[in-house]
């Protein structure tokens, strides 16, 4: 199974993004980066070209420095994305991209004036659907779902939309997702196959995602490589 995925070039999202109100104020979300940094380090230890773009993230981890790049913006997040985009073969957009930034970012630090303030937002550029627009034939790409509602609908939907051949779902609930250690999910194929798993470490989360990328590819390109 290394050889396999052997120097193949895999782009990783991981972790959450800011979206700037002012200097020192910002929207973000209870994305650790656990879930992405336990799938770039599998996917090194396989033996891929793995290159993760990376939120801000104060969690301890093993994969090389020099292959993180780091952003803070969804906008940031994007531009270091795009220049991969012709060249990989594996994207895995695991990250909790703001899909919101304020449309006007203050220069200075807003003052405690009025009793309400409104802020208006605009909808960030979706790295996901971009890259699914351009797609190539031989390119995949794996996408997540954290859902509270609908999830099974919810998450099928997005597959089709962002055009993924695999996408993970789980939820917030206790244990799962956000923050913790461990993690519960569902990966759905482009058949709308389903399979379910146990709750685990996220270690072992990113395993069970990785035999699933293998599995996307045929006998005839397993022999190929």
């Amino acid at each position: 199974m290394k050889s396999l995925l052997q120097n193949k070039k895999i782009l990783i999202t991981a972790g959450p993004t800011r979206e700037y109100l002012d200097p020192v104020r910002f929207i973000s979300n209870e994305s650790s980066g656990k879930m992405g940094y336990a799938i770039a380090e599998a996917l090194h230890q396989f033996g891929a070209d793995v290159y993760l773009v990376s939120g801000p993230v104060t969690i301890s981890y093993s994969f090389p420095e020099e292959k993180i790049i780091h952003a803070k913006s969804a906008k940031q997040m994007y531009d270091a994305c795009l220049p991969f985009f012709d060249t990989l073969d594996i994207a895995v957009f695991c990250a909790a991209v703001a899909d919101y930034t304020p449309k006007t970012n203050y220069n200075q630090k807003i003052k405690k004036i009025e009793n309400e303030i409104a802020i208006e937002f605009v909808k960030n550029i979706d790295i996901a659907f971009e890259f699914g627009k351009i797609k190539k034939q031989h390119q995949k790409s794996v996408g997540f779902a954290l859902e509270t509602n609908n999830v099974l609908d919810n998450t099928k939907a997005k597959l089709k939309k962002k055009n993924f051949d695999l996408i993970v779902s789980n939820s917030p609930n206790k244990d799962e997702g956000f923050g913790y250690d461990t993690n519960k999910i569902c990966i759905i194929d482009q058949k709308l196959s389903l399979k379910s798993f146990q709750l685990k470490s996220k270690q072992e989360v990113a395993q069970d995602i990785v035999n699933a990328i293998i599995e996307m590819y045929n006998p005839v390109e397993i022999a190929s490589i």
